[in-house]
């Protein structure tokens, strides 16, 4: 909308059913989600000639339940809902960036979600060459494919935002380094995206660096990053504290095969693994093991559908569960409807949930509907 005069205004819209098919805390659960997203972003630039300056506000209309607790799953199979309130109306985003050297330095200040900076194994990779790109690394549901379960409770992201200051710096196309300053308060459980923001001694201090590649014949691209993390204050859960965290995650992705059906030039296969560790005696997680291969445009003349699957090993931090870790595998179809708008059959199965170690393993279905506009 109105793109021409720097302004641009769009949303995103995912709604899905879930079954708790059996096992889990509560077998034969159903429950609904629903998350609309609207968005303004503004180019300063091209509006009023304000060199490199950008705007983004985003609001977010939540309305859920509890889909991970009836299947007794602490990582999450489903990463639309969370932590209570189910039911939240917040500004998502809003900040201001600022380009300090075109395309190499770039200041956001503000309130914003740092999981798309920082362990973002989804990252697109894009080239001048459209049948290279990797649209999206995989389309899995579950809560760690989007934070590494040994982030979770303390990377701000959807629906809890981040308030504070990123840097991302670019010299070469092939390199980043990003780093972060963030109110921290989500880590002693403040729900941030329904709070005003605190800067109260709680802080997120986080970095990371990565590169991206093309190897082999096929000039198959892949991409590396790798982080730090440390955040600041006393924190507190059953009983303990801690003063201070902090942690280290990788994750890498590579597509071994591209052209792989000849109606549709740009299938492709790719894999993706995720690794994290930290030192929390307070956090649900404090090992996370991930990985996944996906597939792009293998049916028929169908180049927008995609299906994967993926397996995360959560290590559960011993003194809230009694469960040692919880394993979960997922698989997908998503299929490109019309226009915009992709429906998604997703099969979860959790072998061990980890709320509690007398759960029989839980098996799950989750119908999602995506559109954006």
């Amino acid at each position: 909308m109105h793109d021409e005069w720097g302004i641009t205004l769009g949303g995103l819209w995912l709604a899905d059913t879930n079954l708790v098919a059996a096992g889990g805390a509560q077998p034969g659960g159903w429950t609904n989600n629903s998350a609309l997203l609207i968005g303004l972003g503004i180019d300063a630039e091209k509006l009023v000639d304000w060199r490199g300056a950008s705007f983004g506000f985003q609001f977010l209309q939540f309305n859920g339940a509890n889909t991970n607790g009836e299947a007794g799953s602490i990582a999450g199979y489903n990463g639309i809902v969370a932590l209570q309130p189910h039911q939240r109306t917040e500004l998502f985003e809003a900040w201001y960036a600022q380009e300090m050297i075109k395309d190499v330095l770039k200041v956001r200040i503000g309130r914003s979600a740092p999981t798309l900076d920082f362990n973002n194994v989804l990252r697109p990779i894009t080239f001048a060459d459209s049948n290279q790109n990797i649209p999206a690394v995989s389309g899995l549901l579950y809560s760690t494919i989007f934070v590494n379960g040994s982030l979770l409770g303390v990377l701000p992201g959807y629906y809890n935002p981040g308030n504070g200051v990123t840097v991302n710096f670019t010299p070469t196309k092939s390199f980043y380094l990003n780093l972060g300053v963030y109110d921290g308060n989500l880590a002693r459980g403040v729900q941030t995206g329904v709070s005003p923001p605190e800067f109260n001694g709680y802080y997120l201090n986080i970095g990371e660096v990565g590169t991206n590649w093309v190897i082999g014949d096929g000039n198959h691209p892949g991409q590396f990053g790798i982080g730090l993390w440390r955040q600041t204050g006393v924190l507190t859960a059953a009983g303990i504290s801690q003063d201070g965290t902090g942690g280290v995650y990788l994750f890498a992705s590579q597509r071994i095969a591209h052209g792989v059906n000849e109606r549709v030039p740009s299938s492709a296969i790719t894999t993706f693994y995720q690794f994290g560790v930290n030192d929390s005696q307070t956090l649900p997680i404090n090992q996370y093991y991930g990985a996944g291969m996906t597939a792009f445009g293998l049916i028929g003349d169908r180049e927008r559908d995609s299906m994967g699957i993926g397996a995360g090993l959560s290590r559960l931090n011993p003194h809230l569960f009694a469960r040692p870790s919880e394993l979960m595998f997922q698989a997908y179809y998503q299929a490109h409807l019309f226009a915009t708008t992709f429906l998604q059959p997703t099969v979860s199965y959790i072998p061990t949930p980890g709320a509690s170690p007398t759960l029989p393993g839980a098996l799950t279905t989750t119908l999602r509907l995506t559109v954006l506009f």
